[in-house]
């Protein structure tokens, strides 16, 4: 087997997949364009403003995408590529895009409301706090992380750092071209599209170099950390067609570009697979392959974070119901083919001496390097080509950044809201999104914060296995089985309930109780919520329960 065979395949599956399956999906919860969205209905300018699709897939991929399916594909290739390859088609087809699909759906038919929203109707308040709760602290896990990502991106490719500015610069004005001068959106996204690449050129020409200015690369990192929470807070509190929408827009170009030019050179190069196709059920670096595989490789499968960003920011952008097909299960899709680059570039690249010492710090370098060599064939030097990746990964981490930031505070301003709800100031868009940056600095900066990334991936597929739990309720309560929404969430409790068992093992042994009491206190919640809602599947004969599927 070689990435060119394995990249039609994978090509195919999905072209399938969005025809046949995505297309059931659209018919079956009776999409209809006559409904008013919530971007419409609750138009509020400010966080409920309809975008047009490109812009809104724009949006939805950028902030769904980030740096995760890059990295889960090459660190669960110590599995060897056939089940990674099988997990990441399967998974998202048929659990990932599923998942995303109807998330978006279901705060849809609520007028869109969160998923904590939804967890209150049918299974009561206090699963609403937990979930919000839990939510949120995961969000602030993301938003440590990929600050941290981002900084040390913008030190070790200081392109990156002046690229990223004048991007975000370049979003305003753009927001401007197609919002108050109302300039058609065609002629303004080929203006913006090239000023997009001459900021990557000046980028690239004009490297932000911190040691220009006397600071050596951990002083810089630390600047670049302050820097970008300072930029997070502005963008959470901004209405979301002033930088949210035009930013994630051109970033996606980005993007397109990359994967573009990534899958004309895995066609054109045929790359040989070094990685064998199985090595065992089990990796020294990572665990069993049941249930670690499906914690590794999530965004590229399915992720957690995605009905987040479905049911908080997209569904308050959605102009139109039949927009939600292409936006939330095609962009799924769309990432997907992004987990099988990342693949192939491990698959081709990583021989078994390395693959033996993989650490999650390589897994950034293996894809840039590998996908750059792809490029060369196409008459991109190898220098250039791996600036342009860099500066793309750290593009999309920054654009699932802000999304995270904004999103966290619609959860703490529902949790203030439930909670104080006297106490409006906790409820301030501003003061929420203080205490949300706050949180997360507190994180960044605190090696006992980091310590527990671990469990992040399984707290990542929980959240998963919890929004399908929503939307089973919800359709179960609307007089529809849900086969295509319950046999996903079984199979992902199975895996989180799992990992959950084994990470607090691992921890306990290894001397460190507090991760180990953190995964026992997710382990405890998760069993909480699943025994309420088998009493509210159960409790589906109820005459007065509400129809909303359609």
């Amino acid at each position: 087997m070689n990435g060119r065979t394995l990249l039609l395949l994978s090509l195919a599956a999905l072209a399938l997949a969005y025809r046949f399956y995505g297309g059931w999906l659209a018919r079956h919860f009776g999409l209809d364009d006559s409904r008013a969205t919530p971007a419409h209905a609750r138009r509020d300018g400010v966080d409920f403003v309809p975008a047009a699709p490109p812009v809104l897939m724009g949006h939805h991929f950028a902030s769904i995408a980030g740096a995760s399916p890059i990295v889960g594909p090459v660190l669960a290739s110590v599995f060897g590529w056939v089940a990674v390859w099988v997990w990441i088609l399967l998974g998202a087809i048929f659990l990932g895009a599923v998942h995303d699909f109807t998330s978006l759906m279901a705060s849809l038919r609520h007028g869109g409301a969160g998923i904590g929203t939804l967890i209150e109707d049918y299974l009561g308040r206090r699963g609403k706090l937990l979930f919000l709760g839990f939510a949120w602290l995961t969000l602030l896990l993301v938003i440590a992380v990929f600050t941290l990502i981002v900084a040390r991106t913008f030190v070790l490719v200081p392109a990156s750092a002046g690229s990223s500015l004048l991007f975000i610069l370049l979003a305003v004005g753009f927001g401007l071209l197609i919002g108050p001068l109302r300039m058609p959106l065609l002629p303004a996204t080929l203006l913006g599209v090239v000023a997009l690449f001459f900021c990557l050129w000046l980028g690239l020409a004009w490297p932000l170099d911190p040691a220009r200015i006397g600071l050596d690369p951990a002083r810089a990192t630390t600047v670049w950390r302050w820097l970008i929470l300072a930029y997070i807070w502005i963008a959470s509190v901004t209405p979301v067609h002033w930088l949210l929408q035009p930013r994630d827009y051109l970033n996606s170009f980005l993007l397109y570009a990359m994967m573009g030019l990534g899958v004309a050179g895995v066609l054109l190069v045929g790359p040989e697979f070094r990685v064998p196709a199985f090595t065992g059920l089990s990796a020294p670096s990572i665990g069993a392959l049941f249930p670690l595989l499906f914690v590794t490789v999530a965004c590229g499968a399915i992720s957690g974070f995605h009905s987040l960003v479905a049911s908080g920011t997209t569904v308050r952008q959605l102009d139109r119901e039949s927009h939600a097909r292409p936006v939330a299960y095609g962009s799924m899709l769309v990432e997907s083919l992004l987990a099988v680059l990342a693949l192939i570039a491990a698959a081709s690249s990583l021989g078994p001496e390395r693959l033996a010492g993989l650490a999650t710090g390589d897994a950034i370098p293996v894809f840039s390097q590998a996908l750059a060599g792809f490029m060369v064939r196409l008459g991109l030097p190898f220098e250039a080509g791996t600036s342009f990746i860099s500066l793309t990964v750290a593009a999309f981490a920054l654009t699932s950044l802000d999304t995270a930031t904004r999103l966290a505070r619609f959860l703490w301003e529902e949790l203030a809201r439930d909670i104080a709800p006297h106490t409006p100031l906790l409820q301030n868009r501003q003061v929420a999104t203080g205490i949300t940056v706050a949180g997360g600095a507190l994180l960044l900066f605190s090696p006992a914060g980091m310590g527990i990334w671990p469990l992040f991936g399984t707290a990542n597929q929980l959240l998963a296995a919890l929004a399908l739990l929503t939307v089973a309720i919800w359709l179960a309560r609307s007089g529809d089985t849900a086969w295509f929404v319950r046999l996903p969430l079984v199979f992902m409790l199975a895996v989180c309930l799992s990992s959950l068992v084994l990470q607090i093992q691992s921890f306990w042994s290894a001397g460190r109780p507090v991760p180990a009491l953190l995964a026992a206190l997710l382990l405890a919640m998760t069993l909480l919520l699943v025994s309420d809602a088998v009493r509210a599947l159960w409790d589906t004969h109820d005459p007065g329960a509400p129809s909303r599927a359609r």
